[in-house]
């Protein structure tokens, strides 16, 4: 059996810190899996579970979206893959005992990592209006509770239904299609948090949202800048095709404001040269400020232009427009502006330029340190002028890769889980049903933090996630939540979201990616979409956690027909009993998907259709791929103030805290740490190992702390600082928010550290 839960709360707030290390994997990260597996789900489970993860006849992992090769690994996961399926096949329970003996005023002062700890729950649990605790309830009354609630309200949008990214295609399919024949498309998801950003520039530039590589493109490569990111924590598969991409021939440019270990060395501990040895990665690292990166690929843009040869003219003609207006726009830029932005040396830009020049093929990767700043849309989209300058779209081995953090965000947004859905899909979508969709945009999530915060908003419906860890302003969030009729969350384990209710709540339990799915029709499996826009089967093989869990499809079919009753023609007793109609509906209504159950029951599934990649087709108003020229920006520090992003740890994912170390960092035992440049650190009097707290200065003028951080000494860019969230979700204001895509802008947080009163 795996070990016990922990009983107290450990303290957070003291860890011990040692040099970061300049490595990435090896025998190290197979010990600390190894570990954690076996405390979570024993030795016999460990090797049950772990050998089936992302394999053809396996379980997509729950963890992050980045693709498998068609010939796969044995052990086809990672470090925090291996760690997010333990945390879900984990063998701890949380019964209704367990309820009984923590009020919800408990639950409320542990933190994310305890509650995450206790393990999965088994039972539907109701908190009643004015009750201290939760108790059990059946089914069919918490839908009887949702469907009081629903029917109660003066207008459907006053529902709002939230998806995170773990959920599957078939049960994001019929969330939205219960919404919109409900009558509303409140629709906000895990992506305006995170990818919100790419989503935008892209559909504006080159006419759709996702990226447009392959993982065979990575390998094929000349350059690969990998911006904004670190592989070594949040995608560490990723490290594997970098590492064959260098074996290749391709050079690798990193432009990250922290040294990352993965992306300067790579110790692949699936091989025995990859374990001794290692490959370094980067070839050039650009310590760049944060939020410099549209005027560092602006700059580079101005030197391709004024480089004889250097553009793809016919490219640029054929295929492009707007480029006179761009190219004017570059022309213009500044070399002092942009070493100010950057804080980069010229000589460095230089020699980035040089690879670049010297590249045929390349491909740019970012991830939320491009996409969480106010100007972040603008950012994007002066990548994709980087890239369409040398016809870097649509050729193999070049393109643009926004690495989805989430095992199926993609997936979700692309069945519909949007609250701007297009008209298209909407028209397919009611000549399918028969229903009547409604056209008004939805609430997005910072929107809908506002409608419950204003009294626009009642119920609050969650499919998975974290949503009050992962929003910014955790206290205005938390109030807003506080306010709601009912607040419901579909979940595996317990999380802070099961602490902040509505006057009434309701937790209900679910399937994972990991549990055996067996309904009336028989054994079912679910599909997913990976980050490069492959779908393929997820079939789980453990027994449920519990009899009492229903799966996400069965679950919103359930409350469906409580909801619309029997006026509804939408069959959904039959989407519950067998997954194979949804996706006969699915292939009518979704392009891209016909013929879906003959398609994905191949192994290894099949591509979506990518205009811009295969035939260099771009579906934007002007029928061509879209150069863009907004002015520059970049974040100004006053005098005396650091710039903040907030991160993950190692042991982490998202919100879900597996441990209290970031190995790879050198800090251990804690997560309540501060990493400042030593030099900012003297010139600001803050000694290594002091205690300050983070107050965060905004326009609003309202003051925002995170008290009782300590003071590390680490390498940033100068200027820079970084702490974890979602402790520091607190610093960053509801409508501090990316311009056109309103993503949370937590990678530019200007603060000023003061020492803690309790140092």
């Amino acid at each position: 059996m795996a070990a016990k839960p922990p009983a107290g709360d450990p303290v957070q707030d003291a860890p011990q810190v040692a040099a970061p290390q300049h490595a990435a994997a090896g025998l190290p990260a197979i010990g600390h899996t190894l570990k954690m597996a076996q405390q979570q789900m024993g030795v016999r489970r460990t090797a049950q579970t772990l050998l089936k993860v992302n394999q053809k006849d396996g379980f997509d992992c729950p963890g992050c979206a980045w693709p498998e090769e068609d010939k796969r690994h044995k052990a086809e996961f990672c470090e925090n893959g291996a760690k997010a399926v333990a945390e879900e096949a984990t063998l701890r329970r949380v019964s209704p005992d367990f309820f009984a003996a923590h009020p919800v005023a408990d639950l409320a002062t542990r933190s994310g990592y305890w509650l995450g700890q206790q393990g999965r729950i088994t039972q539907p649990m109701y908190l009643a209006e004015g009750a201290e605790r939760y108790d059990a309830v059946t089914w069919e009354r918490a839908f009887e509770i949702i469907a009081e609630e629903l029917k109660a309200l003066g207008s459907p949008d006053e529902a709002v239904f939230y998806t995170s990214g773990r959920t599957s295609n078939e049960a994001a399919f019929l969330l939205q299609l219960f919404a919109r024949e409900f009558g509303t498309n409140n629709l906000p998801d895990c992506s305006n948090m995170c990818h919100e950003s790419s989503g935008s520039a892209l559909v504006e530039t080159i006419g759709i949202g996702k990226g447009s590589v392959s993982l065979e493109d990575l390998h094929r490569a000349d350059l690969i800048i990998v911006a904004g990111q670190n592989p070594g924590t949040n995608h560490p598969r990723m490290l594997t095709a970098l590492e064959k991409a260098k074996a290749a021939g391709a050079k690798i440019i990193s432009v990250n404001p922290l040294p990352e270990a993965g992306l300067e060395r790579f110790k692949n501990p699936q091989t025995p040269q990859g374990m001794i040895k290692g490959a370094a990665l980067t070839d050039l690292f650009l310590q760049i400020r944060l939020g410099g990166d549209q005027a560092l690929f602006r700059l580079l843009n101005r030197l391709i232009v004024e480089t004889e040869g250097a553009v793809d003219e016919a490219f640029v003609r054929e295929h492009t427009h707007g480029y006179e207006d761009f190219a004017a726009a570059a022309r213009d830029a500044d070399w002092d502006e942009t070493l100010a932005a950057t804080g980069l040396e010229r000589a460095k830009i230089e020699q980035a330029l040089a690879m670049v020049l010297a590249s045929k093929r390349t491909i740019v990767c970012w991830a939320m340190g491009l996409t969480q700043h106010k100007h972040a849309v603008p950012t994007i989209r002066e990548v994709v002028n980087f890239l369409l300058l040398r016809g870097n779209i649509g050729r193999p081995g070049a393109g643009v890769c926004p690495v989805r953090g989430h095992s199926n965000v993609q997936g979700d947004r692309t069945m519909g889980t949007f609250e701007r859905p297009a008209p298209a899909f909407l028209d397919a979508l009611d000549k399918e049903f028969g229903i009547t969709s409604p056209r008004h945009h939805g609430f997005d999530v910072v929107r809908s933090i506002q409608a419950l915060r204003d009294g626009e908003a009642k119920v609050f419906f969650a499919m998975g996630g974290n949503f009050v860890g992962a929003t910014p302003d955790t206290d205005v969030t938390e109030a807003a939540m506080r306010r709601a009729r009912l607040t419901v969350h579909v979940s595996t384990k317990l999380n802070r979201s099961h602490a902040v209710t509505g006057a009434r709540a309701l937790i209900l339990p679910t399937l994972g990616r990991t549990d055996k799915d067996v309904q009336a029709g028989g054994k079912q499996f679910v599909t997913v979409e990976d980050s490069m826009g492959m779908v393929h089967a997820s079939r789980g093989n453990l027994a449920p956690a519990s009899p009492h869990l229903l799966s996400e499809p069965a679950i919103v079919a359930r409350l469906a027909r409580a909801v619309l009753g029997p006026a509804s023609r939408t069959p959904w007793e039959e989407f519950e009993k067998d997954y194979g109609t949804i996706r006969d509906r699915i292939s009518r209504v979704v392009p891209g998907f016909e013929d879906f159950n003959a398609r994905v029951a191949r192994p290894g599934g099949f591509t979506l259709p990518h205009g811009p990649r295969d035939e260099r087709r771009f579906n934007t108003p002007t029928g061509k791929a879209n150069f863009t020229a907004a002015p520059v920006e970049y974040p100004r520090l006053p005098e005396g103030r650091l710039l903040l992003q907030t991160l993950r740890s190692h042991d982490q994912y998202n919100t879900t805290i597996y441990g209290l170390d970031d190995r790879y960092r050198g800090i251990r035992g804690g997560r309540r740490v501060v990493l400042v440049n030593p030099d900012d650190a003297r010139e600001l009097g803050l000694a290594d190992g002091a205690y300050t707290d983070l107050v965060s200065e905004w326009k609003d003028g309202v003051e925002r702390r995170a008290p009782g951080f300590r003071v590390v000494h680490y390498p940033t860019a100068r200027g820079c600082a970084a702490a974890y969230y979602p402790e520091t979700n607190v610093l960053v204001p509801l409508d501090a928010t990316a311009d056109t895509s309103n993503t949370p802008a937590s990678k530019s947080v200007v603060v000023r550290l003061e020492q803690s009163p309790t140092a």
